[in-house]
C-alpha cells in the first residue's frame, strides 16, 4: 500500500544485543526532541536511541527492567512491552496482560500443529505496569525530583498477584471483560490484550487491542498511588467508586495498537484484533482525556497507515512535530518489510504527516 503522507524516514540503528529484535518493535516514545525509546514484544528490556538531525540515530543504550523493578518471573521471560509513556520525570511501560496461543509451524505435521494450537500460556512478566525515573535521558532506580529535591522519584510497579496484578483481579468480575479474562482467551483470539498507554496528569489510559465487543474497542482509565516501596495500588475513581473507568470507542471494528496524548485529545493507532494485516488507521478522540465513563464515543478518522502482505504491521506511534516542525507522527512496524532492514542491525521507521 503506498503512502502519500510519508515525509521522511528515520534509520534506527541498534547494537548487537538487540539486532535480532529490530523486527519485533512494539512500542515507541519520543522524549526531549532527541530521545527515542522502544519496547519489544519479545524481551524484558527497554531500548533508547538518540536522534541525530531528523533522520538518523546513534548511541543505543539498553536498560534491563529487572535492574529497576523486581520481575515476577525470570528475566528471560518476555514482558511483551506494548506501550510507553512519559510524564513528570517518569517513563511508564505496560505489558500486554494477555494469554498467548502457540503458533502452528509450516514444517510441522498436522498432528504436531494441532497440539501446538491447543497450548495456551500465561506468563507473569506480561502483567507488568510500571514506572522508572527518567532524568537526562537515563533510567534510574530512584533520585530526587529535579525541580523539587524534597520529592523522591522511585521505580515501582502495580502490585502483582496470582491473577496477574490488581487490575486483572478487579476486571475478572467486569460484565464486559470478565468472561474473556476468566476463560483465558488469548490476545490474538480477541482476548484481553493491552497495546497502548497514554498519561494525562495523574490519569493513565490503557488501550485494548481486544476484546472488541460488537465492533466497539475499549479504553480503560485508572489512577495509581504508592502503596509501599516499589509497589503501586489502584485508586478508587469514577461514579461507582470502582478502581477503573471504561470508555467505548468506535474504530470501525478495529482494536487499539497504540495511544498518545495530543493536548487533551487522544490519538489512537487502530488495527485488527486478530492475526490480519490491516486495515491500520489513526483516529483523533477529541477531549478524550476528559470524557465521562461508560459513554460510547466516535473518534474522528484521521488517516490510513500503510501495511504489507504478512509484513509492516504498525505497532508504535509517537508525536514527531518537535523534530519536523509540522504536525507529524513517527511510526515503527512489527515484522517490517525486508526493504526496511539496513545492514545487520538497522531498520527504517516512517515519519508521516498528521493530517487531522
Amino acid at each position: 500500500m503506498s503512502n502519500s503522507h510519508l515525509i521522511n524516514q528515520v534509520l534506527l540503528t541498534f547494537g548487537d544485543c538487540f539486532k535480532e529484535h529490530r523486527e519485533d518493535l512494539s512500542a515507541l516514545l519520543l522524549t526531549d526532541r532527541k530521545g527515542l525509546w522502544f519496547g519489544s514484544d519479545e524481551t524484558s528490556t527497554i531500548e533508547r536511541l538518540s536522534l541525530v538531525g531528523t533522520d538518523k540515530t546513534t548511541d543505543h543504550q539498553q536498560f534491563r527492567v529487572a535492574e529497576f523493578i523486581s520481575l515476577p518471573a525470570p528475566e528471560d521471560q518476555e514482558i511483551d512491552i506494548e506501550g510507553l509513556a512519559s510524564t513528570d520525570y517518569y517513563l511508564w511501560f505496560v505489558g500486554s496482560h494477555s494469554y498467548k496461543r502457540k503458533k502452528s509451524k509450516p514444517d510441522n505435521t498436522d498432528v504436531k500443529n494441532l497440539k501446538r494450537l491447543a497450548k495456551i500460556e500465561s506468563e507473569p512478566n506480561r502483567y507488568l505496569l510500571g514506572r522508572i525515573p527518567l532524568v537526562d535521558g537515563k533510567l534510574l532506580s530512584s533520585c530526587p525530583h529535579p525541580q523539587n529535591p524534597d520529592v523522591l522519584l522511585s521505580a515501582a510497579k502495580l502490585e502483582v498477584n496470582n491473577q496477574g496484578n490488581l487490575l486483572m483481579a478487579a476486571l475478572a468480575n467486569d460484565p464486559h471483560l470478565g468472561f474473556f479474562i476468566k476463560a483465558g482467551i488469548p490476545g490474538k483470539d480477541n482476548g484481553f490484550d493491552i497495546e497502548g498507554i497514554a498519561i494525562y496528569q495523574n490519569r493513565i489510559f490503557l488501550g485494548l487491542r481486544g476484546p472488541v465487543l460488537r465492533g466497539w474497542a475499549m479504553v480503560l482509565e485508572i489512577e495509581l498511588k504508592d502503596s509501599s516501596p516499589g509497589l503501586l495500588t489502584l485508586q478508587q475513581i469514577g461514579e461507582a467508586n470502582e478502581v477503573y473507568k471504561k470508555h467505548l470507542v468506535w474504530l470501525n471494528g478495529l482494536g487499539i495498537r497504540d495511544l498518545c496524548v495530543d493536548g487533551t485529545d487522544l490519538l489512537i493507532l487502530a488495527g485488527p484484533t486478530m492475526d490480519l494485516d490491516g486495515p491500520v488507521q489513526v483516529y483523533r478522540w477529541r477531549n478524550g482525556v476528559n470524557l465521562r465513563e461508560n459513554v460510547f464515543s466516535n473518534p474522528e478518522f484521521v488517516q490510513d497507515i500503510p501495511y504489507g502482505n504478512r509484513e509492516d504491521h504498525a505497532e508504535g506511534m509517537t508525536l514527531f512535530q518537535d523534530v519536523t516542525g509540522v504536525p507529524s507522527l513517527l511510526i515503527v512496524y512489527d515484522s517490517p518489510a525486508k526493504t526496511r532492514l539496513v545492514g545487520d542491525s538497522g531498520v527504517m521507521a516512517d515519519v508521516l504527516k498528521l493530517v487531522g
